[in-house]
C-alpha cells in the first residue's frame, strides 16, 4: 500500500524496493483501477488550474495523472523518503519537473506545516494510519474545494485480512501495522469537517469516496 503509515515501521514496508516496484508497475501499465477511478471522480467536477495536495502519495503517479488533466501544481506529503529517487525519476520522464513539490510532513501531527490545496487525495492511507480521525480531519482542512479517499470495506474478509497482515509483520519483528477503520465513521468526521459526499467508487477491494466542499453561505 502505497501511503502514509505509522511512523514505527513506515521504512520497514515502504522502502526503496517496494518504490522501485510501484514506478515499474505505473511505466507498464499506468494507474490501478482505484486510483483511475479517483481520478475520473476529481474530473467531473473540474480540475483546471487547481492545486493538489497528496497526502502518502508514494511514487506520485496520481499527481502525474491529475497534472496531465489540467491541474496547476501538486504537493506530495510522506513520512518515508524511500520513494524520493523514483518520484524524482517519474517526474522528469513526465516534462513536469517544477510543477511537482515533495516533502516529508506528517500533515496530522503537523497542519500548519502544510499550505491548503484546491484538491486534496489520499489513496490506501487511511488503513495505514492508527489516528484516521485526525488524519481526514487535517486533510479535510486543508481541501479548499474536493476531497477523495480509497478505503477497504469493513467486512468480515477485510477485518480478517488486516488481522493476518499484522500478525505477519509481528512475527517477523515489525513495527507497522494496518487498520479497519470504519467507512461510516470516516465519512463522519469529512462530514464535521465542512465537506459533503458527491460521488463513490466500489471495487472488488478498495471503496472509494468523492467529496466537496459545502458552500459557505455569504458574509
Amino acid at each position: 500500500m502505497a501511503g502514509c503509515c505509522d511512523p514505527r515501521g513506515c521504512d520497514q514496508v515502504f522502502d526503496a524496493r517496494f518504490a522501485r516496484r510501484r514506478a515499474d508497475r505505473y511505466r507498464r501499465r499506468g494507474l490501478d483501477r482505484t486510483a483511475q477511478a479517483m481520478v475520473e471522480l476529481l474530473a467531473e467536477r473540474g480540475l483546471q488550474g487547481a492545486t493538489v495536495l497528496e497526502i502518502g502519495g508514494g511514487v506520485g503517479e496520481i499527481q502525474l495523472e491529475l497534472l496531465a488533466r489540467g491541474a496547476a501544481s501538486a504537493t506530495n506529503l510522506e513520512l518515508s523518503p524511500s520513494y524520493e529517487a523514483e518520484a524524482t525519476a517519474l517526474v522528469a520522464e513526465a516534462g513536469l519537473t517544477g510543477r511537482v513539490h515533495r516533502r516529508l510532513v506528517d500533515v496530522a501531527a503537523d497542519p500548519d506545516a502544510v499550505e491548503p490545496a484546491d484538491v486534496v487525495v489520499l489513496h490506501r492511507v487511511v488503513c495505514c494510519y492508527p489516528d484516521v480521525e485526525a488524519l481526514l480531519g487535517a486533510a479535510a482542512d486543508h481541501a479548499r474545494q474536493q476531497l477523495v479517499f480509497s478505503h477497504p470495506p469493513r467486512t468480515l474478509l477485510s477485518r480478517a485480512a488486516t488481522g493476518a497482515e499484522n500478525l505477519a509483520a509481528r512475527v517477523s519483528g515489525r513495527d507497522y501495522r494496518a487498520f479497519a477503520h470504519p467507512p461510516a465513521e470516516m465519512l463522519a468526521v469529512l462530514a464535521e469537517h465542512g465537506l459533503e459526499l458527491t460521488g463513490s467508487h466500489r471495487g472488488p477491494i478498495w471503496r472509494v469516496a468523492a467529496l466537496r466542499r459545502l458552500d459557505r453561505p455569504a458574509q
